[in-house]
């Protein structure tokens, strides 16, 4: 039976711990991920690398599939404060990099799931639409090759949060530090077999797509428009 670390739940010889950063980070922004359950079923999920990378009180998950409810203590009062924003691409969003200087931003929202999860999630949470969007219009590249996104674009979890953070501090010391347990896990899993994936918005164009695609991404192809 292979032996498992008790931090990341990653087999010992796959593990990712010694790349996080030997003093978590704390951001001035407190990251509050609202998680759907299937995440915690993915064993090549991003979000245990920024729980683990930034200081315990910088990074709250609350998991369900609306929210809040009553055994998200907090989550309330957090949702409806004035200086927290959600990070979804709603077409009341504004870009990230827009947000006014003098804001004063206590906790950055993220939906950590799929696509179709975090739709479900943001459909399903009245409060989440009734707070201040904003969203990335630049498109980054992605570390996550080993796994196949929407679109090209697409972030992890631990991306969305790394870019955020960026933007919002003006510092670049997020990239350097928080994606070296993305990269060693990815290389691990290149190691073991596995292969680099294209987005399928790529596949599509170059039509080496073999699934049919929803009516939404079909159109967001289509159309060229940002999402």
């Amino acid at each position: 039976m292979r032996q498992i670390c008790f931090s990341c739940e990653r087999p010992q010889n796959v593990c990712w711990c010694n790349y996080l950063p030997k003093t978590r980070l704390k951001p001035k922004c407190r990251i509050i991920l609202l998680q759907h359950p299937a995440e915690e079923k993915r064993s090549l999920r991003t979000a245990p690398m920024l729980t683990l990378g930034l200081a315990e009180e910088s990074c709250v998950v609350y998991k369900g599939k609306k929210f809040p409810t009553k055994k998200h203590v907090g989550l309330w009062d957090i949702l409806s404060s004035k200086h927290s924003v959600l990070l979804y691409p709603s077409k009341k969003a504004t870009d990230i990099v827009d947000l006014p200087k003098e804001t004063e931003l206590n906790n950055l929202i993220i939906l950590d799931g799929t696509w179709p999860q975090a739709k479900a999630i943001y459909n399903n949470t009245p409060l989440l639409q009734s707070m201040i969007h904003v969203k990335f219009m630049h498109k980054y590249e992605s570390h996550y090759i080993i796994r196949t996104q929407p679109t090209d674009g697409c972030l992890s979890t631990l991306e969305t949060a790394i870019e955020a953070l960026t933007v919002l501090e003006k510092d670049e010391s997020y990239k350097n530090i928080l994606l070296k347990p993305l990269n060693a896990l990815c290389n691990f899993q290149l190691q073991h077999g596995a292969v680099t994936h294209q987005s399928k918005e790529f596949k599509k164009r170059n039509r080496t797509y073999p699934k049919l695609i929803g009516r939404r991404l079909r159109q967001y192809l289509e159309d060229g428009d940002d999402y």
